[in-house]
């Protein structure tokens, strides 16, 4: 299969939104408010937020999987990290090397931009993608996450 991986254009909205509503239903948010999507692609579409996003395109042109991210400081490292906060292929295009091409274009960004790490968070149960992460990186680092909603 043939996969082009590219940043996502204004005119991909209804493409990428399908794969991302796919995303929230995968994760059971799919409550989220179309407001709160359409801040998203705003964001993404804006050159001074550090909401970045790319896509991976099949041979038909068709938008089959995303990755959001974004870079920020940090307090021990005098250059920025970036954060891949959001994965997704659709069902139909797993197991074809889709996630792994998208996370090495981040990896790639981080690497272009001088960011000096590039790291991302799954559910414990999320055994597809845990081992797709644990060949990319060599295993987890160890860390619990832990969170304080104030929303």
């Amino acid at each position: 299969m043939t996969i082009l991986i590219r940043e996502t254009k204004l005119t991909d909205l209804q493409a990428w939104s399908s794969l991302w509503q796919a995303y929230l239903s995968f994760y059971h948010s799919e409550k989220l408010a179309k407001s709160t999507r359409d801040l998203l692609w705003q964001r993404i579409h804006t050159l001074e937020h550090p909401i970045r996003c790319l896509v991976a395109q099949d041979a038909s042109r068709e938008l089959v999987g995303l990755a959001h991210f974004f870079n920020h400081c940090d307090t021990w490292r005098k250059n920025d990290v970036c954060y891949l906060e959001d994965l997704y292929v659709s069902t139909k295009s797993r197991n074809q090397g889709i996630g792994k091409a998208l996370i090495k274009a981040v990896y790639q960004q981080a690497i272009d931009n001088q960011w000096n790490k590039l790291y991302w968070h799954t559910k414990c149960d999320n055994r597809q993608a845990r081992a797709l992460y644990d060949q990319l990186t060599g295993g987890t680092d160890g860390f619990i996450s832990y969170r304080l909603v104030t929303d």
